[in-house]
């Protein structure tokens, strides 16, 4: 007689008994009429498992969907790999890296420069991938010593990943297979390649655009947003990273090794100088037309000390900025809308009181002064302290916040005066060739860091939230950020390796019985891959100050 182990099922409420040894799509096999949803993985006491995973001990078993953010990474890692077989085989010379989220997909291409992909290949690539999918290929993952890992990514030309796994230091690496073609991925995959239902492959600019399902409806592909600028941005610091020879981990962990880090940290930091040097110089050739500058951004993106930044560089034009704040312009309480939940929505942008603040815009163009309304957040009441405000012809008043560029904010207002800013950190460094870093990831590190040190906040709590700032981000920042007039990337190749020291501790605070374990463990596994990095020659005035600490801006 077998032994046996009891399994709690989180989806049922109850427990179960299976043979020691049962993997998890047993399991799911006897209670998947029960879920009513396509499940992708599980979290077995809140850590991500795949379906082929053995269970021996007593666990807490979850099952994951699409819907679930682990789940989408799942399913677009095992996408990944099929496109990169379908690639080698359609284009056996051809080199293949995944290169960033765009366009709400992700933006992939052929390294070699004497392969030209036309139309005609894409439309064979994605032939390809579908009878790959339709044959329910298993993606066998296998765990062998990483120096046979490195001989095998060499021998393929992955130059890439071998300089990762150097410079990682693990004795065993885990690899993937679909037949004969290896791969080495930054987490799970899913069992088979049959469990793909749905993805496109459009040509995109140089290469190829690969789309999933959209998360909030998993039965409908994402749909393509027009995002020029956005590609325009992440192709520069693209171009940059290759000049400077730090595109992926590998190639940062080696300038810490060989002692380079130093002056790449000047290099960078000299450049964000010069980027945002050359926004206030295009806003000086305009200063007599322009008078409102906007700047919106997600979450951690750095909008506060690029504000000051911009500030100073705008004085040294010769222009005075005043900031016009719009938290002084929420509704009161009793007016603020609710979301689907019925709790307070901060993030709606009729949570402010547009109509106001068009007006009292207006009146400040037309030099007249305003008395500016203030809002006590405890009260949940707007109130009036007699501050009043008037600008003259070397004003430009700076507006920051997540609304900054929706047209309804200040629909009243000529474009003519306004100058619209995005920012955000578009992570130019990837993992490797076929792994890319999320700048979703880049940002949340910053804020766990920076809600620890300035808000005594636990990443527990942090991650808690992420998922509401993020769906807050998608309806009110992302759909708007094509109406800037120029994009800065505040992201810093660097700034993964300087936050490790100061992110893991935090991180490993979380506990295995609390649910955003998983998240955190997914963080800290990411944190291996990077060597540390000093951050005692990073300037009082960087960026990264803001969430480092040590600035010499007042926040």
């Amino acid at each position: 007689m077998r032994k046996l182990v009891n399994i709690y099922l989180e989806d049922l409420n109850e427990k179960r008994s299976y043979s020691v040894g049962t993997n998890l799509q047993t399991i799911l096999n006897d209670i998947s009429p029960l879920l009513g949803t396509k499940v992708l993985g599980a979290m077995v006491n809140n850590k991500l498992k795949e379906l082929t995973y053995e269970i021996y001990k007593p666990k807490n078993v979850k099952f994951i969907d699409y819907s679930h953010p682990d789940g989408k990474l799942l399913y677009s890692r095992s996408l990944t790999f099929i496109l990169y077989k379908a690639v080698k085989e359609v284009y056996p010379d051809a080199g293949f890296r995944v290169e960033h989220a765009i366009s709400n997909g992700v933006y992939c291409r052929l390294t070699n420069k004497n392969t030209i992909l036309t139309e005609e290949g894409v439309q064979q690539i994605k032939a390809r991938m579908k009878s790959i999918v339709e044959a329910d290929m298993p993606f066998e993952r296998e765990e062998i010593e990483t120096e046979k890992a490195i001989e095998l990514f060499e021998s393929q030309g992955l130059t890439e990943k071998t300089k990762l796994l150097r410079t990682r230091g693990n004795l065993y690496t885990s690899v993937y297979k679909i037949e004969s073609v290896v791969d080495y991925f930054y987490g799970f995959l899913l069992p088979s390649t049959g469990f793909i239902d749905m993805f496109d492959l459009l040509p995109y600019y140089n290469g190829m655009l690969l789309l999933a399902p959209d998360q909030d409806n998993p039965t409908e592909l994402a749909s393509t947003l027009p995002q020029e600028k956005m590609l325009q941005i992440f192709s520069e610091y693209k171009r940059w990273g290759k000049i400077l020879g730090i595109s992926n981990v590998g190639d940062l962990n080696k300038s810490v090794e060989n002692k380079e880090i130093s002056e790449l940290i000047k290099i960078y930091e000299a450049m964000h100088v010069k980027k945002i040097s050359q926004i206030a110089d295009r806003i000086r050739k305009k200063w007599k037309k322009i008078k409102i500058i906007l700047i919106a951004g997600p979450s951690s993106s750095g909008k506060t000390t690029f504000g000051k930044r911009l500030a100073i560089q705008l004085k040294v034009a010769g222009i005075k900025p005043i900031n016009l704040s719009l938290d002084n312009y929420f509704v009161n309480r009793d007016q603020t809308p609710l979301d689907e939940n019925g709790e307070y929505n901060f993030e709606s942008i009729e949570a402010l009181d547009v109509k106001l603040f068009n007006e009292n815009l207006l009146d400040l163009l037309e030099a007249k002064e305003v008395e500016i309304p203030k809002f006590s957040f405890e009260k949940g009441e707007r109130y009036y302290d007699g501050e009043k405000l008037k600008i003259n012809g070397k004003n430009v008043l700076v507006i920051e916040g997540i609304h900054a560029l929706n047209p309804k904010l200040t629909s009243l207002v000529s474009d003519e005066v306004k100058f619209k800013i995005y920012i955000s950190a578009l992570t130019s460094i990837s993992i490797d060739g076929h792994n890319r870093v999320r700048s979703t990831d880049n940002r949340l590190i910053r804020r766990i860091v920076r809600d620890h040190r300035y808000r005594n906040y636990s990443a527990l709590e942090t991650i808690k939230r992420w998922q509401s700032v993020r769906n807050g981000e998608e309806k009110y920042i992302f759909p708007f950020q094509e109406n800037a007039d120029v994009m800065f990337n505040s992201a810093l190749p660097y700034e993964l390796g300087v936050l490790k020291s100061h992110a893991e501790p935090i991180l490993k605070e979380v506990q295995p019985n609390q649910t955003e374990y998983s998240e955190a463990n997914r963080l800290l596994k990411f944190f291996s891959y990077f060597l540390p990095i000093p951050d005692d020659e990073i300037p009082p005035t960087s960026l990264m100050r803001e969430f480092l600490g040590g600035s010499t801006f007042d926040y």
